[in-house]
């Protein structure tokens, strides 16, 4: 039986057409599985994403060629022991802008804040979550009042104390 390549394999109708079987973003069971395990396993290898998927090792890369193609895999990065790399303390921080005329602001002039790693839009009260890594409870008080510095916002901080998952 001949392996099909294109992304319509988890259809199992007769003539069901290309698109059978896919999400409304493109992406069928196979890329499914493909990227369930790169999410838990960057470094999977190409034998193990066939071997899941039942498809051949040139299958598997030229799917995971497209889905990087597509943008729907961004990247790959290592997890991190963050207390083994000096950075114990971890916090989210809700921002709400003093002046809302500059909101739009606020992302660009965080991206570049050592500390910050990460910027969220949300709906509620504030605009922003941030998630913020520090070395001492100090160093946190010192990332807020730089926060504070670089635009017109109050903040709310909630300290993580343990991450299950």
């Amino acid at each position: 039986m001949k392996e099909q390549d294109d992304h319509a394999t988890a259809s199992g109708a007769q003539g069901a057409g290309p698109l059978a079987g896919m999400t409304p973003f493109g992406v069928d069971a196979k890329d499914a599985t493909i990227l369930d395990m790169l999410e838990a396993d960057g470094r999977a290898t190409l034998a193990q994403l066939a071997k899941a998927t039942g498809l051949s090792v040139s299958t598997v890369q030229s799917r995971v060629q497209k889905l990087e193609k597509r943008g729907v895999i961004k990247g790959y990065s290592a997890v991190i022991d963050h207390d083994q790399r000096g950075l114990p303390i971890s916090a989210f921080v809700s921002v709400t802008p003093l002046d809302y005329a500059r909101e739009a602001d606020i992302p660009r002039k965080l991206r570049d804040v050592d500390g910050v790693v990460s910027c969220y839009s949300v709906a509620g009260a504030p605009s922003f979550v941030l998630l913020v890594r520090v070395a001492t409870p100090a160093k946190l008080e010192e990332l807020l009042n730089l926060i504070h510095r670089t635009v017109p916002v109050s903040t709310e901080s909630t300290v993580i104390l343990k991450t299950y998952f």
